[in-house]
């Protein structure tokens, strides 16, 4: 019986032209600005730096690094690279975002009436996403409907490993202290749900018209896929 849902955020309960026309532009352009503005202030900044320059297997000298990082940074938006300390810095940036109300955190309505069925229903809704925890959390705090942060117990990010591999959804049951069998995760992409279905957990793939208008449905899989979260019925937790 499932017990918890795990969901995906970006294609899943948000839409992909928020976070690709709307987040990632203010990032990036924010992005050389935001540090030049705030490594001498802000606690948090030279650590990224330093394990920007890390990850990209570089050094240099303290007078450089920061324009080499700010360098690798915005190649890395350009990849569309998963790197964690690139998600670090997003969120922070994203926070003055929400903070001045340049934008809100976008959700569809069906997902964010289903989450809260769900949470009526007694399911314990967790979020696995490769933005930061601390960008979900923002998300969730400034989104289309108010503060909604209450609605979940837990967030997880690349940190405790990447999104297409097994072993990440090993380690959030565990930290759930659940079964894998008694979780539900949920997302658009097939490589994140074959990785839980191998880790023993139940999966839902939504494809959203919105963000997959041609997309044809795969066949011959064992999971369940659904256009929105209206088809998703779950029975309330004893």
């Amino acid at each position: 019986m499932i017990k918890a849902v795990l969901t995906d955020i970006e294609g899943t309960i948000t839409s992909l032209s928020f976070v690709k026309n709307i987040l990632f532009p203010y990032s990036k352009n924010k992005i050389s600005e935001f540090i030049w503005n705030h490594f001498e202030t802000d606690e948090r900044i030279i650590p990224i730096i330093d394990n920007v320059l890390i990850e990209a297997g570089q050094s240099t000298t303290e007078k450089l690094k920061i324009d080499r990082a700010i360098d690798i940074l915005l190649q890395w938006i350009a990849e569309d690279k998963k790197a964690t300390p690139l998600k670090e810095l997003q969120g922070i940036i994203w926070e003055e975002g929400y903070k001045e109300g340049d934008y809100t955190g976008h959700l569809y309505p069906d997902a964010y009436d289903k989450l809260k069925e769900l949470k009526e229903k007694g399911f314990q809704l967790y979020v696995y996403s490769s933005g930061s925890v601390k960008a979900q959390e923002l998300l969730f705090q400034h989104s289309d409907f108010g503060d909604i942060r209450d609605l979940f117990s837990g967030f997880f990010d690349t940190k405790i490993g990447p999104k297409q591999e097994a072993e990440s959804y090993s380690k959030i049951a565990k930290e759930l202290n659940l079964p894998p069998n008694e979780i539900l995760f949920l997302s658009d992409i097939e490589g994140e749900l074959i990785a839980a279905n191998q880790a023993g957990m139940q999966t839902t793939q939504l494809l959203r018209k919105e963000d997959y208008p041609l997309k044809e449905l795969p066949k011959n899989i064992s999971r369940s896929i659904l256009n929105s979260f209206e088809g998703l019925y779950l029975e309330s937790v004893k």
